[in-house]
């Protein structure tokens, strides 16, 4: 029998990038800005990638956007430089390895206009340290109000990643059994993602019981009856990510599992039905806390066990709004971010479970469809 082909999710980068550089245009217009200057590397790209259309895999890159529209994307790294050529035709594309060096030039070229750059904690210290030279504004809040709340566009290809996160999913069950070790079950959802257009996946996981702590990437462990097996897989379509959490166990789950996962299923609910425009990142983040507060578990949420309540998603896999208690970010319709209350219990071990949404008019419009289960699987 012929294998059935494999199904792409329909690709609209080209599109997705004109409706951000109009955007990017239009926000610089507003604030009066001649020109911004975007860094990016290959572990955190969304700023630059955001301008420039470019996923960078090595090296370092800035963008250099003038407010008639150019695009200049420099890179450190030859073979990034002919791929950028291929990848990006509609952006002038400059090899530099004295990046900072020539970006300078570029920016004295420039003269007395008004720049932003960003973001902030990245910006190269040779740029840094000329701040007052090229009298930079800080183009940090420009662009992550822009990374945040999203165009229709970018949101259709958040939605098409979300169906390829469940799927995913399936295939992660599928591939989990007793003997088998956590790299093998990594190499069978990175094989179907990329057989499916995925351009990349943020995956970690974690195998055994009260013992683990939290996730990693795939260390070699074999899978064991009754083992907990939890996993975040974050798929990217178009160079939008979204994410799913879940949970299962190597045979029947015990009681002291299952007790342990209802409160990680009201807690996630909790705080998706905080969801909605006008509420603050503290306030969902406070709604699933609260839950484990009520269990007795409050020592839990505290960052010595956990590190977010869930957070933003777009170019980057783990952007803002990040939801703790301290961040009093408004949510806003059009954003696209995970809740997941992932912790450490002390019966049962690490266990997540969390959803991808968008903001909608009237709250959470959410977006993985795997059901909140505590999944049981063969042990063998």
């Amino acid at each position: 029998m012929a294998e059935a082909p494999v199904r792409h999710a329909a690709s609209n980068t080209a599109g997705i990038a004109a409706v951000r550089r109009g955007r990017l245009l239009a926000a610089m217009a507003a604030e009066d800005l001649d020109a911004v200057v975007l860094y990016g590397n290959a572990w955190q790209n969304d700023y630059m990638r955001y301008a420039a259309d470019f996923g960078i895999l090595e090296g370092e890159a800035i963008a250099v956007v003038t407010r008639d529209g150019q695009v200049t994307l420099h890179l450190d790294d030859p073979g990034e430089g002919e791929r950028a050529s291929l990848e990006c035709p509609d952006v002038a594309i400059v090899v530099a390895p004295d990046l900072v060096g020539t970006v300078g030039a570029l920016l004295t070229r420039l003269g007395n206009r008004r720049t932003a750059a960003g973001p902030k904690r990245h910006l190269p210290h040779g740029l840094a340290k000329r701040r007052d030279e090229f009298r930079f504004e800080d183009a940090t809040r420009l662009l992550d109000r822009l990374l945040m709340v999203k165009a229709e566009d970018e949101l259709a290809a958040v939605r098409r990643a979300s169906r390829l996160a469940d799927e995913g999913y399936a295939v992660f069950r599928d591939a989990a059994r007793a003997g088998r070790q956590d790299f093998e079950l990594v190499a069978e959802i990175e094989a179907f993602f990329r057989g499916h257009g995925v351009d990349d996946n943020f995956m970690i996981i974690g195998v055994g019981g009260p013992e683990v702590r939290g996730m990693a990437p795939p260390t070699g462990r074999r899978l064991q009856p009754g083992d907990l097996v939890t996993t975040e897989l974050t798929p990217c379509v178009d160079g939008y990510y979204v994410q799913i959490c879940r949970t299962l166990v190597l045979g029947e789950p015990s009681a002291v599992q299952r007790r342990a996962f209802g409160v990680f299923h009201e807690a996630l609910e909790a705080g998706i039905a905080a969801v909605r425009p006008g509420v603050t990142a503290a306030d969902v983040a406070r709604a699933e806390n609260d839950v484990f507060r009520r269990y007795g578990l409050g020592d839990f949420v505290t960052s010595e066990y956990t590190r977010v309540r869930g957070h933003g998603l777009g170019l980057f896999p783990d952007t803002k709004p990040h939801i703790l208690e301290d961040v009093e970010t408004e949510l806003v319709e059009g954003m696209s971010l995970i809740v997941h209350p992932n912790t450490y219990h002390p019966e049962a071990g690490y266990i997540v479970l969390g959803d991808s949404l968008i903001v909608g008019p009237d709250g959470a419009e959410v977006l993985t469809t795997t059901p909140r289960s505590l999944f049981a699987v063969g042990p063998g």
